[in-house]
């Protein structure tokens, strides 16, 4: 099985919502992001796929490492997937751009259980995401941060 290396970002607003996309031809919602090019760090690669997939520029500082995720890869037949997840609650205006189609918030709790995510998103960043939130936890593992 070939393995697909990606960087994603993970946008959660105040509400706990996380914002997922779909590629233009794809049925799968996954985080933004893509695959690194020569010499780029992974988070280089999400802050550069962030800006061209969304009109989005953010710094690096902006978003902090949220863990490396192994999973089965969402539009990829027999492809394991290896991904990068950093993530941030920057206020952001995201717009589709390049082959991102489609773009929406969802909440986590919810997502989880919703076929059309990617299995990244459904069987491993949603539930991080939702036990955090059961605990108090925020983005930067803090206990009692707002979320």
């Amino acid at each position: 099985m070939g393995v697909i290396t990606v960087s994603a970002v993970c946008f959660e607003r105040a509400d706990g919502a996380v914002l997922t996309v779909r590629k233009r031809g794809t049925e799968a919602w996954m985080l933004p992001g893509g695959k690194p090019e020569a010499d780029e760090t992974a988070a280089e690669c999400a802050v550069r796929e962030v800006l061209e997939e969304l009109g989005v520029e953010i710094a690096i500082a902006a978003i902090e490492p949220m863990g490396e995720f192994v999973t089965t890869a969402a539009n990829e037949a027999g492809f394991a997937l290896h991904a990068s997840v950093f993530r941030t609650r920057a206020a952001i205006d995201p717009q589709p751009r390049a082959e991102i189609e489609a773009m929406r918030w969802i909440d986590p709790a919810v997502g989880i259980d919703d076929p059309a995510e990617a299995p990244l998103n459904r069987e491993l960043i949603f539930p991080a995401l939702v036990a955090e939130r059961a605990v108090g936890r925020g983005p930067s593992g803090v206990e009692g941060a707002a979320r």
